[in-house]
């Protein structure tokens, strides 16, 4: 990745980097050492150092334990380190790497091999003093709203978030879990399994990252509450009436605060999964209750306020989960509106505080703060909706966000990845985000973007150029004719489609000049990334071709969007261009499944698929001279 001749850098950034004159040589006849007393490590701890040695080096050294000798590499826990505080030596006689626990020894081992990546067997002699501002920093991965990874993806991704010293993962799940008496809700789909969570908190345990589950047990109750077996639990009437619908799915559904079989089929779920796991925490999440008192709550809204009745079943579940030896944690977004209820909630109760804005203001941080909230300040990764996600907007949010948590002495740092409208972002998309949580909630000093960008790609994707992020980052700019307008000009009345397609869509951004302009650069984009294979590792180079999909995607959305504003103003329309369109469509949307049964289960895919076909149907019309507006 770089000549000896050149500077090395660590993310996230360590507090503390001394270097010195001279070189450590590794040598294959030399030892990984184990000193008496570090008490925690395992062989399967050591198993990335020994790989990136591996590939790095062409060898990997042996573990053993006791005493060392000179040219060793020595691990020593010690007294006097706090648990997560490092010190990594490297001198010409030797490497040494001291923690007050595993987890410290954990993150210098880290640090190691991003000295390997770079320098490989010829190791700059330095002294690095390293510890986190925030004790907590979390990734939260959606795996209900459409994508269910494979196991052996969440494997990759705790693999990835330990690189980067993170110590928290949690996965999203709404219905896409194998609870035992729930098949009417998960009998179409491929959900996770008990087996499932076993070996991925044991996976997540060697790795010193804490595995916290999380489960919807108020709001986002969509899938649960449409089944026959419990549609009569929702706070709406007849839930499953409408057909299916991706904006209804964000929207609704509650569940009926006043039937007591509410409470007590939420509390045996949370039995059945907490079970799985050997965190001692669970959230309960608990947020955008939209339909509480629209319903059959309304006449007890009006009369005792719908904060009430809102703490009412939150307090019922958080005391559910402290009876069963489990710190709570929810979602903040409700309880914001009335931050002195804060107090009914069981003592040490984690109040998850999220915002998503580029330029989010901390005030719901400083109220909760007064109100002695012990809070995770929550950013995101700006995947949601997009092919490709917003990468500065997802930047500046988790600057902010990570800033605010030091400010309001927040307890941890919990970064998002939702998948909202069927997650169509492929998840490797969401791993610069997630590394730029890793970066501002361990060091206050924060890379500029390009800076971290260009690190980003040289660490993580072994780009030697270090520009597949800051390509990837352009794309979204392009983006006409969006994933959320279009699914909402799919999923209106048909009467409502032209009013539907103005409020979605800027008419002006989708005429014909505009998209070809836009299409233009994405092209431009994808050579560029096509030109810098070469300096990429053989091994990351199918992140490349994954962002090369997706601009392909965009492009042709771009297209789509543009037809439809020449209908929707009555121009002039290619017929035939109208029907290649759909061609093209078909052929992208083949290779785009493929990318995704790479990493993920077949999960919502046919909801996609749903869509895609849509649209393809709706150009062979216009090409056949149908309006795309107002059709019967």
């Amino acid at each position: 990745m770089r000549g000896n001749d050149e500077s090395f850098f660590i993310l996230p950034q360590p507090r503390e980097c001394e270097q010195r004159n001279g070189e450590f040589e590794l040598k294959y006849d030399q030892y990984l050492v184990l000193e008496k007393g570090t008490a925690g490590l395992s062989l399967e701890s050591l198993e990335g150092l020994k790989e990136d040695m591996d590939r790095f080096l062409g060898f990997a050294l042996p573990l053993r334990r006791g005493s060392s000798r000179p040219g060793d590499i020595v691990l020593r826990q010690t007294d006097g380190l706090k648990e997560q505080e490092y010190v990594l030596e490297i001198s010409e006689e030797g490497i040494l790497a001291k923690a007050g626990g595993k987890a410290g020894i954990l993150y210098a081992i880290q640090t190691l091999r991003q000295l390997i990546r770079q320098c490989g067997g010829l190791l700059p002699c330095l002294r690095i003093h390293d510890y986190p501002a925030i004790l907590e920093r979390g990734f939260y991965h959606d795996v209900t709203r459409g994508r269910i990874p494979t196991l052996s993806w969440l494997k990759r991704l705790a693999s990835r978030m330990a690189f980067y010293k993170l110590n928290q993962l949690q996965i999203y799940i709404e219905h896409s879990f194998l609870f035992r008496d729930l098949s009417e809700v998960w009998r179409d789909d491929t959900p996770l399994t008990a087996e499932d969570i076993l070996e991925l908190d044991a996976y997540c345990q060697k790795l010193g990252i804490e595995l916290v589950p999380s489960l919807s047990s108020f709001g986002h109750l969509y899938e649960l509450l449409r089944t026959r077996q419990y549609a009569h639990l929702c706070e709406l009437e007849n839930p499953a009436k409408e057909p299916f619908s991706f904006q209804a799915r964000m929207a609704h559904h509650t569940i009926d605060v006043s039937n007591p079989e509410s409470l007590e089929l939420m509390k045996k779920l949370i039995g059945e999964y907490m079970e799985l796991f050997s965190s001692r925490r669970f959230n309960i999440c608990a947020d955008e209750t939209f339909d509480l008192g629209k319903g059959k709550n309304r006449a007890r809204a009006e009369k005792e306020g719908v904060s009430g009745i809102y703490m009412e079943f939150v307090q019922a579940l958080c005391e559910f989960v402290v009876e069963r030896g489990r710190t709570p944690m929810f979602w903040g977004d409700i309880i914001c509106g009335f931050p002195q209820e804060l107090q009914r909630l069981p003592k040490g109760t984690i109040c998850l505080n999220w915002g998503y804005a580029p330029q989010q203001s901390g005030e719901n941080a400083k109220k909760l703060q007064k109100a002695g909230a012990n809070q995770y300040l929550c950013p995101g990764v700006a995947g949601w909706n997009q092919w490709i996600n917003k990468m500065e907007t997802s930047y500046e949010n988790i600057c902010r966000m990570c800033s605010y948590a030091r400010q309001y002495h927040a307890a941890g740092v919990l970064n998002t990845d939702w998948g909202d409208f069927g997650h169509i972002n492929h998840p490797e998309f969401s791993i610069p985000g997630m590394i730029y949580g890793a970066a501002c909630s361990w060091n206050p000093q924060i890379l500029p973007f390009e800076e971290i960008n260009r690190q980003i790609s040289q660490m993580e994707y072994l780009d030697a150029a270090g520009e597949i992020v800051s390509i990837a980052a352009e794309a979204d700019q392009y983006c006409d004719f969006t994933w959320e307008a279009a699914v909402s000009f799919y999923e209106c009345r048909e009467e409502d489609r032209q009013k539907t397609f103005r409020r979605c869509t800027d008419a002006e951004k989708l005429a014909h000049v505009r998209v070809q302009g836009d299409n233009e650069k994405l092209c431009a984009l994808q050579k560029r990334l096509k030109r810098n294979l070469p300096a990429m590792d053989t091994g990351t180079r199918r992140a490349a071709a994954a962002y090369i999909t997706a601009m392909d995607g965009i492009r042709i959305f771009n297209e789509i969007g543009a037809a439809l504003a020449a209908h929707e103003s009555c121009a002039e329309t290619d017929a035939r261009g109208e029907a290649a369109l759909a061609v093209r469509l078909e052929n992208w949307f083949y290779y785009y499944k493929k990318l995704w049964r790479s990493v993920s289960r077949e999960s919502g895919l046919s909801r996609i698929q749903t869509v895609i076909d849509w649209y393809a149907d709706l150009l062979r019309d216009g090409s056949h001279g149908l309006s795309f507006f107002g059709r019967t």
